[in-house]
């Protein structure tokens, strides 16, 4: 009894020790994030099936990270155009998975001044609509869009080039069934669109956690 006792002590012990690690790790992951990382995310939907068929994604899901008096929050478009706490983002995710990426040479390109006018960017569209029919318009928005024009009109700079919906994957048949879904006939094949795999798949990007 005494070494069965013994044996289950241990196991909690190491149990503890394995968790506190754990923390350790998740609390330095978030310590080097920084304003305008970019965080990927699967958020496992029907629509985001498609989407990640469609790009040839593990993620359907992207947002921006925003430091503030030292808590750190992702701004993103989803339900609408929003801040959304880290642990809470993170915890949209079933396992809470996430990459994150950051612009080559970051220190450089992204000074205290483009920040300022990137979060300017964002601001201007906080509290927006989510687009569900992923236009290229400023009155709505959906998630990757958010993040490519808070970069291009804050910072001038190009994640990616925009495709047109026609050039993805469109041909598989769950994909065909939400396109029929979201659009019935009038699927609009010429539509300019950036997907969270266009910009996970930057050249300009390096990845940091993953």
């Amino acid at each position: 009894m005494n070494r069965l006792k013994k044996i289950t002590k241990r196991k909690s012990i190491l149990f503890s020790i394995i968790i506190c690690l754990l923390m350790t790790i998740h609390c330095n992951q978030e310590n080097i994030l920084q304003n305008g990382d970019i965080i990927f995310q699967d958020l496992d939907s029907e629509y985001g099936k498609a989407i990640k068929v469609a790009t040839h994604s593990e993620y359907d899901h992207v947002g921006i990270i925003y430091v503030e008096n030292d808590t750190i929050y992702v701004f993103e478009a989803l339900g609408t155009v929003k801040l959304t706490p880290l642990d809470k983002w993170i915890k949209q995710n079933k396992n809470s998975h996430y990459v994150v990426k950051r612009l080559k040479n970051s220190t450089t390109y992204l000074t205290p001044g483009i920040l300022k006018e990137m979060k300017n960017v964002g601001e201007s569209y906080n509290g927006k609509a989510y687009d569900l029919y992923y236009g290229w318009a400023d009155d709505s928005l959906y998630c990757s869009e958010l993040v490519w024009k808070i970069y291009f009109k804050g910072a001038g700079i190009k994640l990616c080039k925009p495709r047109k919906l026609k050039d993805y994957n469109i041909d598989d048949p769950h994909v065909k069934k939400m396109l029929k879904m979201r659009y019935g006939n009038n699927i609009p094949f010429e539509e300019y669109m950036v997907a969270p795999q266009d910009i996970f798949e930057s050249q300009k990007l390096v990845t940091i956690i993953e």
